[in-house]
């Protein structure tokens, strides 16, 4: 109702007479009460609304939250590539992409906590149960160990040795055999320089982990001896899904850091233990993390790898710009094992070759499928495979 008109009802004998309050001044009123009524309107609906999750009761709350964080899930999966379109985008990668070409023979596997996934494998040579020189893949397998043996709770000096920055960076691999103790390897040439302007910086060698298998007790360890002790950590470790199982990791040389062996098969084991938090060092996955790029990392001297990446433990993150921030291991021969991000996944690109810088081929064409792996969708970069890098 208007003012004119409320007016004229209050004074009908002056039906004829001008309304005494402005037209605006009557719209502004109209357009107040208007919104009065709607807010009121709205308060009302907020109260039976509220009245009626009350009436839920604390139970009723949660099983309302359950239900949204299920079906947030459901989308979430619904989402996701089916493992066939996985398989497929894999299988183009490998046969298209230039990174992933003239490799030779070569096994790869991409699993989750429960097994295996899907796998493949180019050529004879190379298989998920034929035995293969792990290299610098050797160092996640002794880092597990030495976590395990310090109940997840590494010294100091433990982790400035698995973080390479002990000071003990000149080990030279090749100097060293199967038939040496720890001791006598480390002894052996300029093995045990110790270079006090390094300790607390990053430095990528072999040493620490020699140095540190001393510092354990086991310098006088052969290999057969540190088979024994491995098997006693890793094999038998408390609340092993898959007990009973053989470790089947064995050191072929006393050397910590790049002389152990294994199947594929017996490395995606090791790789499922510690997704599935197993292993103590699962559970810490991305702690103790530390620069290692000269360039840009105040606190690194020398690294082998061509990116940014960050080192914890005994293994690469994968963390540089436009990454995945993949856990990794990737060893000279061309053994790249790694475990994504969010550790639902692990896989591995297998390889057995003397070929200059194999373990750079390897972790390029292991990164394109673990991409198309997430995706579903084939990765086809258009570099080259011919470049100093790809010469296998």
């Amino acid at each position: 109702m208007t003012c004119c008109k409320t007016a004229q009802q209050q004074a009908p004998e002056r039906k004829t007479a001008k309304c005494h309050a402005p037209a605006l001044q009557c719209r502004r009123a109209g357009k107040a009460t208007q919104n009065e009524q709607d807010i009121d309107m709205t308060q009302a609906r907020r109260a039976r609304n509220n009245r009626a999750f009350a009436g839920f009761g604390q139970g009723g709350r949660a099983a309302l939250v359950a239900w949204a964080a299920l079906v947030a899930g459901a989308a979430a999966h619904a989402a996701a590539p089916s493992l066939a379109a996985r398989r497929a985008a894999v299988q183009s990668t490998l046969a298209h992409a230039g990174s992933c070409q003239r490799l030779g023979d070569y096994y790869w596997e991409i699993g989750d906590a429960h097994g295996e996934l899907m796998h493949g494998q180019q050529g004879q040579r190379i298989g998920a149960n034929k035995t293969v020189r792990l290299a610098s893949a050797s160092k996640w397998i002794f880092g597990a160990y030495v976590v395990e043996r310090a109940q997840g709770k590494p010294t100091p000096a433990e982790i400035d040795a698995l973080t390479m920055r002990s000071g003990y960076d000149g080990l030279n691999p090749l100097l060293c055999n199967r038939n040496d103790t720890v001791q006598s390897c480390f002894a052996r040439g300029r093995n045990a320089t110790f270079t006090p302007g390094h300790v607390g910086r990053f430095s990528y060698n072999g040493g620490h982990d020699q140095k540190l298998l001393i510092d354990l007790g086991l310098g006088r360890a052969d290999a057969e001896a540190l088979n024994n002790d491995l098997d006693r950590q890793l094999a038998n470790a408390p609340g092993l899904r898959d007990a009973g199982k053989p470790l089947g990791i064995r050191y072929l040389a006393p050397e910590p850091g790049g002389g152990m062996i294994a199947t594929p098969a017996a490395y995606g084991q090791f790789l499922r233990r510690l997704i599935r938090g197993e292993y103590q060092l699962g559970r810490m996955l991305g702690q103790h993390a530390v620069c290692t790029e000269p360039g840009t990392c105040p606190t690194a001297v020398s690294t082998p790898a061509a990116l940014p990446w960050h080192y914890a433990l005994n293994y690469w993150i994968e963390d540089q710009p436009g990454g995945d921030g993949a856990f990794s291991s990737a060893g000279a021969f061309g053994f790249y094992p790694w475990i994504t991000a969010d550790k639902r996944y692990y896989g591995m690109l297998v390889r057995e070759t003397l070929g200059p810088r194999a373990y750079v081929r390897s972790a390029a064409c292991g990164t394109l499928i673990r991409r198309a792996f997430a995706e579903g969708k084939p990765q086809h970069p258009a570099e080259s495979a011919g470049g100093a890098d790809f010469g296998d």
